[in-house]
């Protein structure tokens, strides 16, 4: 029988290289990966969400009972969790939310009024360069202000020393003014758009403390005679829709009342929101007038002032 005491025994431990947490890493990684997906997607959300919604999620987390026990909202879209349920946070009433049919007309009319305004600039640009090459009108290129103003594009035919538009306290108006009116009404004529002409005096009164014929009076009649001077040189005259004598009202001089330049005829070209204002409102006040205090007069055919006057008012 074999004698095995001095058998030596090897035992080999397979090691399994921390077999148990192998593949930890990969979850904590997915984790990760998922974590910031989310985070980005919450970004994008916030990012692409309007305000008020929001607010409304913010309402919700201050206070996930008060939306609850109120239905949704204190007043208004009862689903909604801000008050009001509209965009306007400020307002605590119900807000009508617009509809595509809406939001398209007021896109629609916002293109009209950029398109009417580009015309407005063309049409100024147009007379700007008929006054530079007309070797008339260039004698009195500084007489003539044309800019762009809250109701359309204003020209003014304006009075200067020595070179007055209108006789003094007379509505019978210079060979040169008609000619320059003559020579713009085509132009005028070639948009759609309705006309204004104010009568502008300066502040030398009539005698007689205001009673009888006044600066209102010749003002009024000096933008009736430039009326009948555009009509007669071929203005249509559907496109006049306001005639008005503003006396020494609006200044063109605020400093001096009395300067010859506060003597002037303005044109206006409206664009379409201003006479529409016109026609709904009843309205007749000059946009430029509107910090002064002025009366109007709309003109018909008036009489003349008294012969011996000249050389008082406006």
């Amino acid at each position: 029988m074999a004698d095995n005491s001095n058998q030596i025994v090897v035992k080999k431990v397979k090691k399994g290289g921390h077999g148990h947490h192998g593949g930890a890493w990969k979850l904590a990684y997915a984790d990760f990966v998922t974590a910031m997906m989310a985070f980005f997607l919450l970004m994008w959300l916030l990012g692409t969400t309007e305000l008020s919604v929001r607010q409304g999620i913010a309402e919700y987390f201050r206070d996930p009972w008060k939306p609850s026990l109120q239905g949704g909202a204190n007043t208004g879209d009862a689903t909604s969790v801000i008050q009001g349920g509209g965009e306007d946070l400020t307002q605590s009433d119900g807000q009508v939310k617009l509809t595509n049919e809406g939001k398209e007309d007021i896109v629609a009319e916002a293109s009209d009024s950029e398109k009417e305004l580009e015309q407005l600039e063309m049409l100024k640009e147009k007379i700007e360069k008929m006054i530079e090459t007309n070797p008339l009108l260039q004698q009195f290129q500084n007489q003539l202000k044309i800019d762009i103003t809250q109701e359309g594009l204003r020209i003014q035919i304006i009075d200067s020393e020595g070179r007055p538009m209108f006789n003094s306290a007379s509505a019978r108006m210079e060979s040169y003014a008609a000619e320059i009116l003559r020579q713009i009404a085509p132009v005028i004529n070639e948009l759609p758009n309705k006309i204004s002409i104010a009568g502008h005096t300066d502040a030398k009164p009539f005698p007689g403390s205001g009673q009888g014929y006044t600066n209102w009076e010749l003002s009024a009649d000096r933008a009736n005679s430039a009326r009948k001077e555009l009509i007669k040189s071929g203005l249509k005259e559907e496109k006049m829709m306001r005639v008005v004598g503003l006396s020494s009202s609006v200044p063109f001089v605020k400093d001096d009342p009395f300067a010859a330049t506060n003597r002037r005829i303005s044109i206006i070209v409206m664009n379409r929101h201003t006479a529409e204002e016109i026609i709904t409102s009843g309205s007749s006040i000059d946009v430029s007038a509107q910090k002064g205090l002025q009366k109007e007069a709309v003109t018909g055919e008036t009489a003349a002032p008294p012969a011996k006057e000249t050389g008082s008012g406006g």
